[in-house]
């Protein structure tokens, strides 16, 4: 018999998050170890009288491809994964690494190729995804990588991952629907705002979001979520920002980041790990070094930092900016080859004031109080 709590997370996934029902196409990427949620999920799919479709993603393939592939391999765009983003109906991502570092030695300018020839992709997607004609999911399946990423056991991190995804819970879509009538209240109050501050250690950035829409993200395309975000005005960020934590992405860890904007455009950067990889990002095209989300962690049930950016960009009391492409159902019009999250942990000494009222203070959003 599988964990019932990956029972509950493939309910939520099929039935809640993406609402597959008779007749949708279904893809479903994962790596062979996250076989029992596939399995439930295929299960799940079928019952519910769609068509599923699952791609193994091998460990070792994506490390392969990179050290070996000439330019025009890097630059090629697969027909077969053209037509799923173009016409499947959902999309359910299960994040399953073995080795969470494999790609730590690629050239970094072969992986901001490949960024530029899936571009276009992404640009699909996003805008499948904002008018509802595909609907996707993100989702971990908890590995021994993630786990000493986390410094847990794979048991404790077992319990953190279902915790988080509230699928220990009776019921996790009722508890998700409560999260969602939460974060609304978050959402109702920024509607209409101007300007948002964020002033922290190191930090002290003004982010336009005039004419922008925040979205209540409860679960339907992050699993877990936890969050509000919007697409801020893409010429009107100014200021400078650490971020409290490393930055990680295509297996790379980029430390102590900072940036410096002006009217929208990042003109420094510094790391202390990594720079030169944050440079080559940063210099993918002109969307890269502007930001395509602005956002708020809601979730208090993470509390601690693991190295994945699905769970911890979710940090209740911390902020989330995501340089390059933006969400267009935000309103935000910015359009890039990436999209990287970092976060800024403002629970000690930090805040943030809305058109000149405090918001949340301390990591404490003072509607909530």
């Amino acid at each position: 018999m599988p964990d019932y709590r990956i029972v509950n997370l493939a309910r939520t996934l099929v039935d809640y998050s993406t609402r597959i029902k008779a007749g949708d196409q279904v893809f479903i990427m994962a790596a062979p170890v996250a076989a029992p949620l596939v399995q439930e999920l295929y299960k799940l799919t079928i019952q519910r009288g769609a068509h599923p479709l699952v791609l193994a993603d091998l460990p070792g393939l994506n490390a392969i491809f990179f050290e070996h592939a000439h330019e025009e391999q890097l630059r090629y765009v697969s027909p077969v994964l053209q037509q799923i983003i173009e016409t499947f109906d959902v999309r359910i991502s299960v994040r399953a690494d073995t080795n969470t570092r494999e790609l730590s030695g690629i050239d970094p300018a072969r992986q901001a190729v490949r960024a530029q020839a899936m571009r276009p992709l992404m640009k699909t997607a996003m805008e499948r995804g904002a008018s509802g004609a595909l609907r996707w999911n993100v989702v971990m399946f908890p590995t021994d990588a993630y786990a000493q990423d986390a410094d847990m056991s794979l048991a404790d991190f077992e319990d953190f991952v279902y915790s988080a995804c509230l699928c220990d819970q009776p019921d996790p879509v009722a508890s998700w629907q409560q999260v969602e009538a939460r974060q609304q209240i978050l959402v109702d109050w920024l509607k209409g705002k101007r300007e948002a501050h964020l002033v922290g250690p190191d930090t002290d950035l003004t982010v336009g979001i005039a004419g922008r829409t925040f979205i209540n993200s409860s679960a339907t395309h992050n699993m877990p979520s936890g969050e509000i975000f919007t697409g801020p005005e893409e010429t009107k960020v100014n200021g400078h920002v650490r971020f409290s934590f490393p930055a990680v992405t295509h297996g790379r860890e980029v430390t102590d980041v900072r940036l410096w904007f002006e009217d929208g455009v990042v003109v420094k950067w510094s790391a202390a790990k990594n720079e030169e990889f944050l440079t080559q990002m940063l210099n993918a095209d002109a969307g890269a070094r502007r930001l395509g989300e602005f956002a708020f962690g809601t979730n208090f049930g993470i509390q601690r930092f693991i190295k994945s950016i699905l769970f911890d960009e979710k940090i209740g009391g911390t902020v989330h900016l995501a340089l390059g492409n933006g969400y267009p159902e935000t309103g935000s019009i910015n359009q890039s080859a990436i999209h990287w999250d970092m976060i800024c942990d403002l629970r000690q000494g930090g805040q943030v004031t809305v058109d000149g009222e405090v918001f949340m203070k301390d990591g404490k959003y003072l509607l909530w109080a």
